[in-house]
C-alpha cells in the first residue's frame, strides 16, 4: 500500500509553488541550495521576519506567502 503526501500551495516571492504537507522552512530553503548558516538571507511568512533558529521547527502551511530576501554587496 502506497502513502500519498497532501501537497499544499505557497506564494513564494510572489509565485505559486506546490509542496508536500509537512516540509521545514530549512527543508524548503534547502531545496533551493541556502543553507541555515548562510549569511545575508532574510525570510518572512505572511510578513513576520522568522529567525534563524526557528527555521527547523517552522512548518510552512498552505496559503502562505514566503518571502526570501539576499543581501547582495557591491557598489
Amino acid at each position: 500500500m502506497s502513502v500519498m503526501n497532501k501537497t499544499i500551495i505557497v506564494f513564494v516571492n510572489g509565485k505559486e509553488l506546490s509542496l508536500d504537507e509537512g516540509t521545514t522552512l530549512t527543508k524548503f530553503l534547502r531545496s533551493f541550495s541556502i543553507m541555515p548558516d548562510e549569511r545575508g538571507v532574510a525570510v518572512a511568512l505572511d510578513g513576520e521576519v522568522v529567525g534563524k533558529k526557528a527555521w527547523e521547527t517552522t512548518f510552512l502551511v498552505s496559503g502562505q506567502k514566503v518571502e526570501i530576501v539576499h543581501a547582495v554587496q557591491g557598489g
